[in-house]
């Protein structure tokens, strides 16, 4: 039981973890093409 419970955190805290990296991925993204809309094109 201790095993089991052990894992379910984990498997909670990878998902947490991974929630918080696509939402930072999706972030940059848009900061990135924000930034070279406003860039005078060359």
């Amino acid at each position: 039981m201790a095993f089991l419970a052990s894992f379910i955190q984990y498997a909670v805290k990878f998902i947490i973890f991974a929630a918080v990296a696509v939402c930072g991925l999706f972030i940059g993204k848009k900061l990135r093409d924000r930034k070279d809309a406003n860039a005078p094109a060359e």
